[in-house]
């Protein structure tokens, strides 16, 4: 029996519905840091500096207690936090007025309220608080507390962006990669996703190596994506490694290497990213890059067979067939027990 990988052809195409979550999600990196308590990562990107670019007139910002304020967010003192950055908010400090927001958007310390939110970030957007603007065009983007409005997301992201915010940078360049609030422009979207990936920009630099895997507005490089793929991988960016993965698999800018493509599908499965666990499962079942072992197939394709995947549920039933009741328990044992590794910020 040889299964069958499957997206070898489509994953990077597929990879485009990854780049929606990167810009769905309010700050991805810097709120899955916080939510995972990774309090350090979250707490140097969401404070700004007091000297910060995005403030337009920092004569008028008040500091004092905004530490405070901060550590309490860290420690979960959502009371102590709400208190001390609504004071600084009415004074008129756009980092407390920001946070407000966030806590506001994400139920932190207070319910969930969107309009709430919306209110606190537009102050601070007003203010020229570029991470406010951004996450307005996340809130329109999403119709969070708002009419869905792509156009609009996009006029915020802009402003943001124009202050060289590397994530509204990075949802701009995808907007016009789809065409979504603005027409359809691959120099458009390249200008904006190097811009952000030249700041590091871990979903830009794998949006980059998805434009030049299929040649949008660039000719089609697989050595250029394969680079840009290797950048975002590198960085723990799951839809990257996945992609990465599949150029190894089909030797596109360099030699096929099923050992490779092994390494960097086991990297992306155990962040619980469901198509590299299914192609994951796959090699072990054929020995392909890795060594012919059922139970470790059965195992990947449990974990992908859970949400949903019809050819992971086949292959899962394919593999069963040659596996004893014995075999089968320990890897559901294996499946049960197992956690997602932490992903990369």
């Amino acid at each position: 029996m040889k299964l069958t990988l499957k997206y070898a052809i489509a994953a990077i195409l597929l990879a485009f519905d990854l780049a929606t979550l990167v810009a769905a999600r309010p700050l991805e990196d810097e709120i899955t840091a916080y939510q995972k308590r990774d309090y350090g990562t979250a707490y140097v990107f969401l404070r700004p500096s007091i000297r910060s670019p995005w403030e337009k007139s920092p004569t008028f910002v008040s500091t004092e207690n905004l530490d405070d304020a901060l550590a309490a967010f860290r420690k979960d003192d959502y009371a102590t936090a709400i208190r001390v950055f609504r004071l600084l908010a009415e004074k008129g400090n756009p980092t407390a007025r920001f946070y407000l927001g966030f806590m506001h958007a994400n139920g932190r310390g207070v319910p969930k309220e969107y309009s709430e939110a919306l209110k606190w970030y537009r102050l601070a957007a007003d203010q020229g608080f570029a991470p406010a603007q951004h996450n307005i065009g996340i809130m329109y983007a999403n119709g969070q507390g708002v009419t869905l409005d792509h156009v609009e997301a996009v006029k915020w992201y802009r402003l943001a962006a124009n202050q060289g915010f590397a994530k509204a940078q990075n949802e701009l360049g995808y907007d016009y990669a789809q065409g979504r609030g603005v027409p359809k422009n691959y120099d458009e979207a390249l200008k904006w996703y190097r811009l952000a990936a030249d700041q590091g920009n871990v979903g830009s630099q794998s949006n980059l190596g998805i434009m030049y895997a299929l040649g949008q507005g660039v000719p089609q490089n697989y050595v250029e994506a394969l680079k840009w793929f290797r950048l975002a991988a590198d960085q723990g960016n799951a839809g990257a490694q996945f992609n990465l993965g599949h150029m190894y698999e089909n030797g596109q800018g360099v030699e096929k290497d099923y050992v490779e493509a092994a390494k960097w599908w086991q990297l992306a499965a155990e962040q619980d990213f469901t198509m590299a666990q299914l192609n994951l499962g796959t090699l072990y079942a054929n020995g392909q890059g890795v060594p012919q072992d059922n139970v470790r197939a059965y195992f990947w394709f449990f974990l992908a067979a859970a949400r949903g995947d019809r050819v992971a549920i086949n292959n899962q039933n394919r593999v069963a067939r040659q596996m004893t009741q014995v075999q089968i328990a320990e890897a559901e044992k294996l499946a049960r027990e197992w956690k997602p590794r932490k992903m990369a910020d």
